[in-house]
């Protein structure tokens, strides 16, 4: 009997475990391309589900249907909030898949369809806070940690702006506070990927304590997007990308 007991206990705090861990979750965030759903991406089986490009519709395959999206122009400061509204598989070099009604609400440029995407759970806070990387960078571990990006002070602006063209578009790999963990990142990169231009690699101090890893610069998304499914080979998964002003 006590065996028993002793089983249902451990039982009971296994279950409170997780559900804590899942209650603490962050909010996902991730700036990248958004994917402008066509009419013939549908025909041509690219997209297995048809949407309607008249409406505001969105997909995003690793959030739960209904669930709460912001989504920024970074370079207008525009922004919407909307529903999850389908789950869909799409190439996931893109972060999210969105109508072409939703593209225009954004006034997103459809050459260069750069976007932040942001979950909205309740009671939580709309600012995304830098993740601390401070964590085992001493020990040089196998795989570099990606930070996560800021997101302060977003506003809503109608502005409208002109088309980008022309502009330098970079990966931002990952961010760290250790020139080592930085310098051991691009020899990885230079080892693991026998074929990437290690030119593009590069060292960048972003202030007095941070230091980023950077690929670039790309002047076609086809280039980029290349390079961008190579790092994500070698295990790099929520990698952002920025155009240099």
């Amino acid at each position: 009997m006590k065996f028993n007991l002793l089983i249902l206990i451990l039982l009971l705090s296994s279950c409170t475990t997780n559900y804590t861990k899942i209650d603490n979750r962050k909010p996902y965030y991730a700036k990248g391309f958004a994917y402008i759903y066509s009419i013939k991406d549908y025909e041509n089986k690219l997209i297995k589900v048809k949407l309607d490009n008249n409406l505001l519709q969105i997909s995003h395959s690793n959030l739960k249907l209904g669930a709460m999206v912001k989504l920024i122009n970074p370079k207008t400061k525009e922004q919407l909030t909307i529903k999850n509204t389908k789950k869909i598989n799409y190439p996931d070099f893109y972060k999210i898949l969105i109508t072409k009604k939703v593209a225009d609400e954004l006034n997103i440029d459809d050459q260069l369809p750069l976007v932040e995407v942001l979950e909205i759970r309740k009671n939580k806070s709309f600012i995304a806070e830098k993740a601390k990387i401070y964590q085992e960078e001493k020990k040089l571990p196998e795989k570099a940690p990606v930070a996560s990006v800021q997101i302060d002070n977003i506003s809503k602006k109608k502005d409208k702006t002109k088309k980008i063209k022309d502009k330098e578009i970079f990966i931002l790999v990952g961010t760290f506070y250790l020139i080592e963990s930085a310098e051991f990142l691009k020899q990885r990169i230079a080892k693991e990927i026998a074929n990437y231009d290690r030119n593009k690699i590069k060292i960048k101090r972003k202030n007095s304590k941070e230091i980023e890893v950077i690929s670039g610069p790309y002047k076609s998304v086809n280039l980029l997007k290349n390079d961008y499914i190579k790092l994500k080979n070698i295990g790099f998964e929520e990698m952002d990308i920025f155009i240099n002003d």
